[in-house]
């Protein structure tokens, strides 16, 4: 038996008994397998090289080195993560960049009817900042993917100034999800032994102090139950936080993260998968793998990760691949939503939803150029009849 077949039969069986109660009923009772998406087959790629299914529709809303249209701001380079904050009767995209020491944030002001109002700088003074996450107090948190890298709490609006929490970490970040019935963040870590965190902080809404802790388990796991363990030294020096717990699981290069009603998804890019933490029993198990795909893998490349506000859908955005936003439904079909042509030396990012859940916001992070300094970055949106529940 090849690999494949190995976690075929091993796999998909434990898996089956991880998943219970909400979370098989929601999610997954075995890895996801390719099929028919709700939206049908994607349509031939237009003249912006964006692939879309029956009904959708796609427009650029900024290019990196350029002038943001409708207003006087330019787009940073290499646009990475991204979240949208409802502001009014209208929204606020946000999105990272991950360039070296001049990385931050910029923000993407859209009034009720989808035009751009503004657009402006909300961080600076930062480097390689590449996923991160919204809060519920309208925040979001800006993560540099460096060694000892930090975690900068910023402002959509652009007012406040930025926030260094220190109490979550100095290591390789990516991406943060926060759990607000347990009162925690979820944190990834982009490291080939990496680990899955949470911060426990003093008071909710208050990240400013608190315990981070690393998810234990045997080595190997990929579905049971699992435990959490404070992490001695959350500075990282001169030990890594990733070794200073013997017990932590290793996952290989942590990518995105999102958490819905009860379960946390996270990815990891060095071996396909789409993992599934259920909070409330303390379990993970696998929500996809390309090596128990039966066929084809159509998602390769997992990256960024994010959900519909009407459903349980997750989009799961390729960095390589064939250059497509993934859709993994609750009952357990993959298959692509988008697709990008002509951008194969790019990797797609920052998949948002507006609050209201009928404008999906990601960007090509090195366009058609493919240039490493991102400067030839495309953020686009998409509307059309995203489905409810």
């Amino acid at each position: 038996m090849d690999r494949r077949q190995v976690l075929r039969a091993g796999v998909v069986g434990a898996g089956a008994a991880a998943f219970s109660g909400a979370l098989w009923e929601r999610a997954f009772a075995a890895a996801a397998q390719p099929g028919v998406g709700p939206y049908g087959e994607l349509l031939p790629a237009g003249a912006d090289g964006l692939a879309l299914p029956a009904g959708f529709t796609g427009r650029v809303v900024a290019r990196s080195g350029r002038t943001v249209p409708g207003t006087t701001y330019t787009w940073h380079a290499a646009p990475d993560g991204g979240a949208c904050f409802a502001d009014g009767p209208g929204w606020i995209y946000v999105s990272n960049s991950e360039i070296p020491v001049a990385g931050g944030a910029s923000a993407i002001r859209f009034g009720s009817d989808g035009g751009v109002r503004s657009a402006y700088r909300i961080l600076s003074g930062t480097s390689v900042n590449c996923a991160g996450g919204a809060t519920p107090w309208h925040t979001w948190l800006s993560c540099e993917e460096i060694p000892h890298g930090r975690v900068l709490e910023t402002d959509p609006w652009g007012v406040r100034p930025a926030r260094e929490r220190t109490g979550m970490g100095r290591f390789k970040h990516e991406a943060a999800a926060c759990d607000p019935d347990r009162r925690v963040v979820y944190l990834t870590e982009d490291e080939e032994d990496g680990c899955f965190y949470r911060f426990v902080p003093g008071a909710w809404g208050d990240l400013d102090t608190g315990r981070l802790q690393v998810l234990c388990a045997p080595v190997g796991t990929t579905s049971g139950t699992v435990t959490w363990r404070d992490v001695p030294d959350p500075g990282g020096r001169p030990v890594p936080t990733r070794r200073q717990v013997g017990a932590a699981l290793r996952f290989d290069g942590g990518e995105g993260c999102w958490y819905d009603h009860g379960t946390c998804y996270f990815t990891t890019k060095g071996d396909n998968r789409v993992w599934a933490y259920d909070a409330a029993a303390s379990t993970v198990a696998l929500a996809y793998d390309d090596s128990l795909v039966s066929g084809t893998p159509p998602l390769t490349g997992v990256d960024n990760i994010t959900g519909s506000p009407r459903n349980a859908d997750l989009y799961v955005a390729e960095d390589g691949g064939n250059m497509e936003l993934n859709l993994i439904t609750a009952d357990g079909v993959v298959a692509p939503f988008l697709r990008l042509t002509g951008q194969d030396a790019s990797e797609i990012t920052g998949p948002a939803f507006n609050p209201a859940g009928d404008r999906l916001y990601f960007s090509s992070q090195r366009g058609v150029s493919g240039a490493k300094s991102g400067s030839g970055g495309i953020t686009y949106e998409v509307t059309g009849p995203f489905r409810g529940p």
